[in-house]
């Protein structure tokens, strides 16, 4: 079955860290990317991986969010560090047109 899945959302203080992890079965992946839904808003993009490893963030995550992968494991990760009540959001990973069923990430203040 080919599918995504999400995990590691949950609920942190401001200034408080959390790392997703995105696992793919039955694809292998190539270009990745984390996205973002809050509440009453469009979904966005946070950060995205490509093959070659290159790396890019919204400027709202940069220097706070690191994207990264494990080729071995199929695992694309997101560690968000300094985290603040604005980033409350369901994340979701997405590769090809696959999306997953999304994580939520809560920061309280």
């Amino acid at each position: 079955q080919v599918q995504l899945v999400e995990s590691g959302g949950g609920l942190v203080q401001a200034g408080g860290s959390l790392r997703l992890s995105c696992a793919a079965s039955g694809i292998i992946f190539s270009t990745v990317g984390w996205y973002r839904q809050a509440p009453g808003k469009q979904r966005e993009l946070v950060a995205r991986i490509v093959s070659g490893g290159f790396r890019n963030y919204a400027d709202s995550v940069k220097g706070r969010f690191t994207i990264s992968r494990d080729n071995a494991k199929n695992t694309v990760y997101l560690q968000m560090n300094d985290l603040k009540p604005e980033d409350t959001a369901v994340y979701y990973c997405n590769a090809y047109q696959l999306w997953g069923q999304g994580t939520q990430v809560t920061v309280s203040s």
